[in-house]
Formats: structure tokens, sequence, C-alpha cells
């Protein structure tokens, strides 16, 4: 299913434990003609005071709301590099297909784009991504009970599949020969599974670990495999624009070297896995 660029569009304020943490004096502004600033660090933003964070919510443990606050993996490692910058993080909820075209980049309504985004070489004409800082497989999740073991079961039963519409797993299953239920977001995937609207989803296996870590989730349905396409995700900035793009590699770099990735990562992922989450720069 796809949502028009201007729909749904929400501003949120993301709150972690870095949030309270921003050195608002570090910020230094300029008369741009559009009400953007540029920071200590030498970065124009399009707005003083803030970077602000292009999202498609929800996508848990990545970003989500809890509590009424958008938090996840994302949200709090684009925390560290507002709090580089010295301003704070805000974010603006949008259509995922906005990600493909890097609209809200282009149009001056975002600094960057956070959304367990994978980077792709289609994506790359329209955006530039940070370095990796997550490598993701894909999953097949049935029901305990359905008799699935594979995506190649759900093809010879004719099973019905769901995908959440514009993302490299609708992509993937389509161009393995599936017509795929569309859903607007992550959360409606799993809630069609969950109602029987469709009897197997492909997602992406962070968002199925987080789901699976309610017992009631974890009862019902399983994980019948794990389809590695080699995919990573990478955070996006408007073309051209090296000096944020550079920001967030020195932030994600600095994180991993000093344990803050790795406790990010348990928090909201997981175990720690070393082969997830270090990724070689591509």
């Amino acid at each position: 299913m796809k949502t028009h660029p201007g729909r749904r569009t929400r501003v949120l304020v993301a709150t972690t434990a870095t949030a309270g943490m921003v050195l608002l004096a570090a910020c230094t502004s300029t008369d741009d003609g559009g009400g953007g600033s540029t920071t200590a660090g030498g970065v124009e933003l399009v707005k003083a005071g803030q970077l602000t964070t292009c999202t498609h919510l929800p996508y848990p443990p990545f970003q989500s709301e809890i509590d009424g606050e958008v938090q996840g993996f994302d949200v709090a490692l684009i925390d560290l590099v507002a709090d580089d910058l010295g301003v704070k993080q805000q974010i603006l909820d949008t259509p995922f297909e906005n990600f493909k075209t890097g609209a809200f980049l282009n149009s001056g309504e975002c600094d960057l784009a956070a959304a367990g985004m994978t980077i792709t070489d289609e994506r790359k004409k329209n955006v530039d991504f940070s370095d990796p800082y997550f490598n993701a497989t894909q999953a097949v999740l049935v029901a305990k009970d359905s008799g699935v073991g594979s995506l190649a079961d759900v093809k010879s039963e004719n099973v019905e599949l769901g995908a959440q519409a514009q993302t490299t797993g609708e992509d993937y299953v389509k161009g393995e020969g599936f017509d795929p239920v569309s859903f607007e977001s992550s959360d409606a995937v799993l809630n069609g599974l969950r109602t029987g609207q469709v009897k197997a989803v492909v997602i992406d296996y962070p968002v199925v670990q987080g789901w699976l870590k309610d017992k009631a989730n974890a009862d019902a349905f399983t994980v019948a495999e794990q389809i590695d396409t080699g995919e990573q995700y990478g955070f996006t900035v408007k073309k051209g624009n090296k000096a944020l793009q550079d920001a967030v590699n020195k932030a994600l770099a600095d994180a991993k070297a000093d344990g803050t990735y790795e406790k990010l990562y348990e928090q909201w992922i997981g175990p720690y896995d070393e082969s997830a989450a270090s990724p070689a720069a591509s």
C-alpha cells in the first residue's frame, strides 16, 4: 500500500538516556534566509538548535513510540550525533516511500533520515548514506501450527504472504515470484499475521526479535527461516551534505570504539552479535 508523501507527517521529540546531555551553547546561528543554522562543527541544519530526523513509525526496536516518547536503537544512535553537534534531535514521522526519493531531505524538512533503512544502489541515486551500522537478514515468520518451515513451503503450499510496502523484504519476495499482501508498517504486517489476514510474513529479522520478546507472541509464532540478503542499514543525508555525513560516521565510529554502540545494541536489539553489529563500510 503506497502512501502520499504529504500524509501522516508528525513532529515528535526523541527522548533517550542521552537526550538531556546536549550542549546548546555549542550552537552558533547564522542567517541563511531559511531559518537554518550552522553548528560549531560546521554542519548546516534546517532548523536552528535541532537535528531534524525523518523516520517512519513504528519500526521497533529501531524507532517507536514508548510511553508517548520516540525511542529505539536508531533514535539513540542519532542522539549521539546531535550531542556531538551540540543540539537536540527532533523526529518527523513521514511515509516510508519518502526514503527512496529523499524528498524531505531535498525540500529542507529534515537533516537526515533514520528508519532501519537498507543501503541500495537505487537509493544511492537520490541520497547519500552513512557508513553501514547494522547487518540485517529477512525472517519468514509463521504460526507454530502452520506446518510451514521455509519460504519454499510458502510457495509450494500457496500460503498467503505479507510484507511491508516499499521495503527490501517486499522487493525480495516479489523477485522470488510472490505477490504479497502489502502493509504500510511493520506493526501492520505483524498484526496481519496475528489476526490471520495472512499466514506468513517476510520482515526484517531484528523486528521479529523484538516482537518475539513478548511471551504470547513467542508461544504462538516462530521464525521458519532466515534469509541472508546481504542487507546493511545506513542513515541518509541530502546528496552532497558531506559535513553531516562525516559527523554521523564519526559518531558511529566513536560509539563502536568506546563501547556505547554495544551497550545500545544490547538495550534495544538483544545479545550483542558482533557480525551483525560491525559491518564493513560499503
